[in-house]
């Protein structure tokens, strides 16, 4: 991507990375809001591609064909919403650091699908892994120790006040520490005397306290997320599932458990092997390497407890590219609010979830926009209230994830009873909760007792946000539908909502996928008609 990136008109809100790692790639595309202030995922797409898997010192020709398989889904993905690859940042880090046929690997991937590849040094790894965990993680004004451990090296890095103040990058990952020494047979004693010599060698935890030391620690890659999985789910033997039903999860560590999880890792016999493979998936074969480097660096730092970002490297690196296209507008602290929302809804909703919320999110604004715009109850919304709205689709679903049936009303209770979101008064957290249990089935009264600490004027909010989300909600269940162009337009019949339909011209009702969706859109246009005096028709168009 060019460091001097303008928007492209085409798509003003749309960017994307492309992170090259040592043993996957991956893929991200963003929706970032008009300010250029923060940004939510759309699309994520990862590739086991395994640059090292033949040879640690350059990328063989098997490699070099699974990456640019990826890479051509990559960009399938991104030309689909109407993305360029100048729009596209694409970096790679340590196997293409090390490689010895760089150049060579680098041309092919320009020849074949247009992208230029930035290889990071391990310093610029690390700021943009810093960079991600803020626009996760409220630690702006704390001095923070990230620690991301990849395929083919770890990175750390201080922060504080989005200032870097140490950054290094040590050779040691969970790639080419399993091929080394547990499929060379080595053994785990020997990686951990390796681990070891490299740290003190490195005088990291020197290093770390001449830069200041940290207040606390955060965690931020996929090893890592895996590792807080198995102690959340009682991998390490302490049952902590148990924490959903009362609608927390902490996405935090200690070391006891951290040193739990690796005890039964280095456990041997088939019987664990399958389990280990069912709780760690594609990751299984590099899991043990990587939890023991964990458990040492934990040791030689002495760390006892770490916090889980969701965001890393590619966040990191769409952060760096709206600082760039918003002219320096983009606030590394930007809306705490905003983030402990999509903190809440990363932890509960897997990718197809979240599309779904963010598809939500899109019809919803767009409604709430002409509103505003077109009626007498509208001009009496304020942005606030918009903030509201969005917060609500984008949680709505959140509650499917406890597998209970009425997944609205597992999603209410999650946000109403989980301290989740920061920032935000009681009131304003019980009115976010509500407008996700009523977002589907019953529709509340006034009079409801649900709404009776709330003012008149509050409550009249209420209605016509309940009617705009239980719209959205409807309508982003449709696969019928294509949700990129979403326009709400006035006339002198009443409103119009037009949304882009797969096929021809029709009226949406006709388009809906199932006869249950098509009569649940019947009645939320008649309850809308009702509550603006105005008519209410869903239009697509090819």
């Amino acid at each position: 991507m060019n460091p001097n990136m303008q928007i492209n008109s085409n798509s003003p809100s749309l960017f994307a990375s492309i992170d090259m790692g040592t043993n996957s790639f991956k893929l991200l595309i963003v929706h970032a809001d008009p300010s250029g202030r923060f940004f939510f995922p759309i699309e994520k797409l990862k590739e086991p591609v395994v640059l090292s898997r033949e040879s640690p010192t350059s990328i063989s020709p098997q490699s070099q064909v699974r990456a640019l398989q990826s890479l051509r889904k990559f960009k399938s993905l991104i030309l689909s919403h109407n993305l360029s690859c100048d729009q596209t940042r694409c970096v790679a880090t340590e196997a293409l650091r090390e490689a010895e046929n760089q150049k060579h690997f680098l041309e092919a991937v320009y020849e074949d699908v247009g992208f230029q590849v930035d290889v990071l040094s391990g310093e610029e790894e690390a700021r943009f892994v810093y960079l991600g965990v803020l626009q996760f993680l409220p630690v702006f004004e704390k001095s923070v120790l990230c620690v991301d451990i990849g395929g083919g090296s770890t990175e750390f890095v201080v922060g504080k006040r989005g200032d870097v103040k140490f950054a290094a990058s040590l050779k040691l990952g969970h790639v080419n520490l399993t091929q080394k020494f547990v499929k060379s047979g080595l053994g785990l004693d020997k990686m951990r005397e390796y681990i070891r010599s490299v740290i003190g060698e490195s005088r990291i935890a020197d290093k770390v306290k001449e830069s200041g030391g940290f207040e606390m620690v955060v965690g931020s890659s996929g090893t890592i997320r895996a590792l807080e999985n198995a102690v959340f789910s009682g991998y390490g033997g302490h049952m902590c599932g148990m924490h959903l039903e009362n609608f927390k999860r902490d996405w935090r560590f200690s070391r006891r458990e951290l040193s739990n999880v690796v005890e039964r890792l280095c456990s041997e016999g088939e019987e664990e092997q399958i389990r280990r493979d069912g709780v760690f998936k594609r990751r299984s074969e590099f899991i043990v390497a990587g939890a023991i480097l964990l458990e040492e660096i934990f040791e030689v730092l002495s760390i006892n407890e770490m916090e889980v970002s969701e965001y890393a490297l590619g966040e990191g690196l769409i952060t760096d590219s709206l600082a760039k296209a918003f002219d320096g507008l983009h606030d590394l602290n930007a809306n705490a609010r905003w983030r402990s929302v999509m903190r809440l809804a990363t932890r509960f909703n897997g990718r197809k979830r979240m599309n779904c919320a963010v598809h939500c999110a899109k019809i919803a604004k767009e409604i709430f926009a002409g509103l505003r715009k077109c009626t007498d109850l509208g001009s009496a919304l304020d942005d606030k209230d918009f903030e509201y709205l969005e917060a609500a689709c984008l949680l709505h679903n959140i509650g499917a994830s406890t597998g209970n049936k009425g997944y609205h009303k597992q999603s209410y209770h999650i946000i109403k009873n989980g301290d989740h979101l920061q920032g935000y008064t009681a009131g304003e957290v019980k009115l976010i909760a509500l407008l996700t249990r009523y977002q589907r089935k019953k529709f509340p009264k006034l009079d409801h007792a649900s709404l009776k600490d709330f003012t008149k004027e509050t409550k009249q909010k209420y209605m016509i946000m309940c009617s705009v989300i239980r719209l959205a909600v409807i309508l982003q269940q449709s696969e019928n539908i294509d949700l990129q162009e979403v326009d709400f337009l006035e006339s002198c019949e009443g409103f119009r909502l037009v949304v882009k339909q797969r096929s021809h011209d029709k009226l949406v009702e006709d388009g809906i996928d199932n006869v249950c969706e098509a009569t649940q859109l019947k009645q939320e246009l008649e309850r809308f008609e009702t509550l603006f005096n105005k008519k209410m028709v869903v239009v697509s168009s090819s």
